[in-house]
């Protein structure tokens, strides 16, 4: 398409001659293009001279502007080496008059413009490069290199950063370049005359860029952000970088890093290095000391350049100035950092995805993502236009009015009009990105803190604590201190609040990032106190484990439950993000903690009831041996080869399989298989299946139970498999159809009642499920199961103990009592146990128990259940609620849905006597001698 019929806007004229004087030279153009020359000109010196060097060109150019630029790639890739230097300079003209000239005309978009530039600048480098690294092969100076690894550099790579990388160079742009190259391409005796090759190499691709000749120059370069460019040569083994970025990387390099990207000879090479700083850049936390970091940087650069105070325009820069280029690009990167290493979608280059991906994921606000993208690519108008002038690395305003009427004219405006947007777009991006950052000098908070807690012996030893002994810790906090002690002051029992938090404080082993997540989300304060006035254990859990606040912040910690089906999926993705089976483990264990809390949290502050919470806490786990499990058995077959048969199925018991857990609960599992006609592995050491699917077992308990660096998931019990710990870890089909139809005991099919298939093929799931069915529902003696039941309720009295007042678990009439009745009714009834209410039905509707004490039984068991879940909650140890915190009183009362604890404890003796003495009237009076 000709660009004639593709011009939307032309500029004023604001110099006549230039104008005319650029129309001489181009007596082709048409009416528009004629005007467009004649306005570029008029008000641009650089563009005048582009337009009469390359008049010729620029007429074929416009007639069909979408080939102009692939074909000036095309001739610059068959350009010979001894003429490259004049052929860059050209294409350069051409571009910059080509791209000048569809920016002016509205042409092309902005994002157009910045990535033709980019597009550019990355051919110049990776031919540049191409050319100096092929010279040094030819001269036999780059050890085992061939003329075939120019292409490659020989192993060098170019990173784009800033601007070139994110695609968004600029008009007079300069080129900012890292320079690696991947020492492990050669012999260690070789390694330092290939990195002196490197070395010359690119200090002569920078001079072919550079350097300024008769013919102009491509691109002025830049290797300063380089790892320590001071003591560092200008091309680097990519190791060292390594290091460098793992032991001193500072905040300002991990930014610069959101943009880098491999532009220039070894491309591959260069990936495979960023993918090694993932870590570095994108911390597995949300890091919001990056905030202070920037602010920090901001204002050093304002200081450097003497660019602080108001916003006045002439010779504002554009750029660094406040509101400028720079702050939008902060704001985003800033936010990227804080939570892009728990969101990949936020790792982004550009500065305009950028925003919209955080508002897309909650991070930002629609409008003011809208704001701040329309206030962006004006600024770079603005910018682009100011450079086009004389072609210069400026981002600066003009000082006289003249040079802003050539400006406005530039711009299709007038002065005063241009003035008065300049001025309203910068103070709305300064107001909107200012407060984000903080402001130059930080305020002290000014809440009023009652003296009992200011001056408390407490509060006096906290500067002792090691989360405050670094001053940038303790400068925080400083801030900080006054806002908790109000929010304390206003608990129920600020006291019992302060210490509370006391021991949330003392165990935290470092503050910087967690007092920097406080400060941002001053919501979170009222959350620990809440959570630590209640329980004193879960605040020392936080202090050991204060990354779970990061989902907190995530944007839907508080949205409705996903599922079990959800949860699955969502650990999946993110364990095959990892390709290292020890992140794998670790990201399990980071991912189950954080939904952990969530349920906790959702208990706490009353959004989900007790049931909700044991179904949630179970499907947590489901969703954990779901995800996990196909990861252990992909990393074992890495050595025995996949599974042999029909696989394997972990069948959760219990608590699990009833699907009903509390915060503390461990899980109690089997293991079957089904060999099918294998009887080995196939891989690099085979197994015979037993001991395959017995080690396999094995890698799974260890994957779960493991204490590692973000602690274990689970404890595993494995004792309800047949035999028990006399019998091996993994049961084959078979043998479990076997056992459990001619051998099992009594308590067995108690215990099969809860089965429930969590993990493994569907298949295999459901002829496990079919055994169980055909099981439970053979006929069963009455009188047989009543007797071993009262038998194994004697033994657990005897081994346990009757329990106390508080206890919801043992004891007549409390939860293992009434379960073990409930599995005894499956039993009889002939069905899986699925709830304990469900069960205690069945055994009225088969004649054992009364409709009346089903329902008594039932609702005794309700109220236990509440005060477990809450009590676990809370403690690992047995409550006295009347000796513990007015909080947690509190809280046990609102789950129990009792007025007070004094009624509660009433209610608690009432139920359980009047369920102990059903069960007792139901079971036998026997002893193990009868």
């Amino acid at each position: 398409m000709s660009f004639s019929s593709r011009i939307t806007r032309l500029p004023h004229v604001f110099d006549p001659v230039q104008g005319e004087d650029a129309l001489a030279a181009t007596p082709w153009a048409t009416e528009d293009v004629a005007r467009l020359i004649e306005g570029a000109a008029g008000c641009s010196p650089y563009l005048k001279s582009l337009i009469e060097k390359e008049s010729a060109w620029l007429e074929a150019a416009l007639a069909d502007c979408d080939v102009a630029l692939p074909e000036i790639f095309s001739k610059l890739r068959q350009t010979a080496p001894d003429t490259l230097p004049a052929a860059l300079r050209q294409a350069k003209r051409r571009i910059a008059l080509l791209t000048g000239l569809a920016d002016l005309a509205g042409v092309w978009p902005l994002e157009t413009v910045t990535q033709a530039l980019t597009d550019f600048a990355d051919l110049a480098v990776h031919l540049a490069l191409r050319a100096t690294i092929g010279a040094e092969i030819k001269r036999g100076k780059l050890p085992g290199q061939t003329e075939d690894d120019a292409e490659q550099a020989g192993g060098m790579v170019a990173l784009a950063m800033g601007k070139m990388g994110a695609g968004e160079l600029n008009y007079s742009s300069d080129v900012d370049l890292i320079c690696l190259f991947d020492e492990t391409r050669f012999d260690p005796d070789d390694y330092y005359e290939a990195r002196s090759s490197f070395v010359r190499a690119t200090r002569k691709m920078c001079a072919m860029l550079s350097d300024l000749t008769g013919d102009g120059y491509v691109f002025r370069t830049d290797l300063r952000l380089r790892p320590d460019p001071s003591v560092t040569p200008v091309c680097i083994a990519m190791e060292t970088a390594e290091r460098y970025y793992e032991s001193l990387g500072r905040t300002w390099e991990r930014a610069a890093y959101i943009k880098a990207r491999a532009c220039a000879g070894d491309i591959p090479a260069g990936d495979r290095f960023l993918k090694t700083l993932t870590p570095f850049v994108w911390r597995k936390h949300l890091d919001f000391a990056a905030i202070q970091d920037a602010h920090d940087m901001v204002q050093r650069i304002r200081d450097h350049k003497g660019l602080g105070g108001a916003i006045t325009l002439p010779g504002h820069n554009m750029k660094l100035g406040r509101g400028g280029i720079r702050e939008i690009e902060f704001f985003t990167q800033t936010r990227q950092i804080i939570a892009g290493g728990r969101d990949p979608d936020l790792r982004v280059r550009g500065t305009v995805p950028g925003l919209a991906v955080l508002s897309d994921k909650g991070w930002v606000p629609r409008d003011v993502t809208q704001t701040l993208t329309d206030h962006y690519r004006a600024h770079r108008e603005v910018e682009h236009r100011v450079q086009m002038i004389r072609d210069a690395q400026t981002h600066d305003l003009p000082q006289s009015e003249t040079e802003f009427d050539r400006l406005a004219a530039f711009m299709a405006t007038d002065r005063a009009s241009l003035q008065r947007t300049l001025k309203d777009r910068l103070e709305e991006v300064q107001s909107l990105t200012e407060g984000f950052f903080g402001s130059d000098t930080p305020s002290a908070r000014s809440t009023a803190v009652p003296d009992d807690l200011a001056n408390s012996e407490i509060v006096s030893r906290w500067r002792t604590y090691p989360a405050l002994r670094s001053a940038r810790g303790s400068g925080i906090f400083e801030r900080l201190q006054p806002e908790i002690l109000g929010r304390l002051a206003k608990t129920s029992n600020p006291l019992d609040a302060l210490g509370a938090f006391d021991g949330f404080l003392s165990g935290l082993p470092a503050g910087v990032q967690v007092f920097s997540l406080f400060e941002a989300n001053p919501q979170l304060i009222d959350l620990l106190i809440d959570i630590v006035g209640v329980s004193p254990d879960l605040a020392r859990y936080l202090s050991r484990n204060a990354s779970v606040f990061d989902a907190v912040i995530g944007g839907d910690f508080f949205a409705e439950w996903p599922g079990q089906v959800a949860l699955r999926d969502a650990l999946s993705d993110l364990l095959e993000r990892e390709g290292d089976y020890e992140n794998k483990l670790n990201t399990a264990r980071r991912w189950g903690k954080e939904w952990h809390f969530r349920i906790g949290v959702h208990l706490l502050r009353g959004l989900i009831g007790a049931e909700e919470a044991g179904a949630h806490y179970a499907d947590l786990a489901d969703a954990t041996l779901g995800a996990l499990a196909p990861e252990v058995q992909a990393e074992f077959a890495r050595k025995h080869g996949p599974c042999p048969g029909r696989g394997a199925v972990v069948v959760g018991m219990g608590s699990l399989g009833s699907r009903r857990l509390q915060s503390r609960s461990d899980l109690d599992l089997i293991v079957i298989y089904d060999p099918g006609e294998s009887e080995m592995s196939e891989g690099r050491r085979p197994l015979a299946t037993r001991p395959y699917y017995a080690r396999l077992t094995q890698a799974l308990i260890t994957a779960v139970t493991a204490p590692m660096a973000e602690g274990r998931i689970y404890e595993i019990d494995m004792r309800l498999r047949p035999s028990g710990n006399q019998g091996p870890v993994a049961t084959s089909l078979t043998s479990f159809q076997t056992y459990q139809k001619n051998d099992a005991w009594v308590w067995e099919h108690l215990a099969l009642t809860r089965a429930r298939c969590v993990a493994g093929p569907d298949a295999l799931a459901q002829d496990v499920t079919r055994i169980q069915t055909e099981v439970l529902a053979a006929p069963h003696d009455r009188d047989v199961v009543l007797r071993e039941v009262a038998i194994m309720r004697n033994r657990i009295a005897a081994a346990k103990g009757g329990g106390g007042p508080w206890d919801a678990k043992m004891g007549q009439g409390r939860l293992q009592d009434i379960e073990l009745v409930a599995q005894a009714a499956a039993v009889i009834s002939g069905h899986p146990l699925g709830t304990v209410p469900d069960a205690l039905a069945h055994g009225a509707s088969c004649g054992w128990l009364s409709p009346e004490d089903a329902e008594a039984l039932s609702d005794s068991y309700r109220l236990c259940w509440s005060l477990q879940i809450g009590s676990r909650l809370i403690s690992e140890n047995t409550l006295t609620p009347e000796r513990d915190t007015s909080a947690a009183s509190d809280f046990l009362c609102r789950i129990t849905d009792t007025p007070d604890i004094d009624t509660l404890s009433e209610t608690l003796d009432t139920k359980t006597e009047r369920a102990a003495d059903i069960i007792n009237a139901v079971l036998p009076n026997v002893t193990e001698e009868d």
